[in-house]
């Protein structure tokens, strides 16, 4: 099968996702997270360019529309996965349980998510396309996991010469950032399932 750019790009974006995981799931050092955020950064990069070509250039497919929203799917959740087996290890609490949290919220909005696509594409033959919301939930997960990956190092190279409240372990714009990053998967959530009811009729 011959795939355009935008679609070439998101088969990218999948492909470094087993790379993300394995870096993610190694013990915590400066230049794992550098090679981490390195990685996760040119993954997230190609969900930008990926759209914006394919609406430049009209290139956007049904096969895009479906699998650019995987992709992202798999990118974020292997990342949160991986900051929680890591902060586990690490015996770090805070960080454990916020993105333990923020794990399972994603994989729960992300099944009905699915769920409902499944439905639409089946009953209607409709393929629900990433909206607005769903977009600014992405980049809110994208800019929590980049925080997580670059305070640490921050505090490591920054925080002992420099006691300050961002450098003291308590990484408060990663947690902050993970609020509004669940707040906005809640939410998009939500929109999509009440935006799709009318293809839940259970009389059909």
């Amino acid at each position: 099968m011959k795939m355009n750019l935008p679609n070439k790009l998101t088969v990218l974006r999948l492909i470094l996702v087993p790379a993300i995981l394995v870096v993610m799931l190694l013990p915590y050092s400066i230049l794992n997270n550098v090679i981490a955020l390195v990685i996760f950064s040119g993954a997230s990069i190609t969900d930008y360019f990926d759209g914006k070509i394919a609406r430049k250039y009209n290139l956007i497919t049904d096969f895009g529309k479906f699998l650019d929203p995987l992709a992202d799917k798999f990118m974020v959740i292997a990342a949160i996965f991986g900051i929680v087996c890591r902060s586990y290890v690490a015996q770090d609490d805070w960080m454990f349980w916020i993105f333990m949290g923020m794990l399972i919220v994603t994989i729960f909005r992300e099944l009905a998510v699915a769920s409902i696509r499944l439905i639409a594409s089946t009953k209607a033959n409709v393929v629900v396309a990433a909206n607005m919301l769903g977009k600014v939930k992405t980049v809110t997960q994208i800019a929590c996991i980049i925080l997580a990956l670059v305070e640490p190092v921050a505090h490591d190279l920054v925080g002992r010469a420099v006691p300050d409240f961002f450098f003291s372990g308590f990484y408060a714009l990663t947690y902050l950032t993970a609020a509004v990053a669940i707040i906005f998967t809640v939410w998009s959530g939500i929109n999509y399932i009440a935006g799709c009811w009318k293809y839940l009729d259970p009389e059909k």
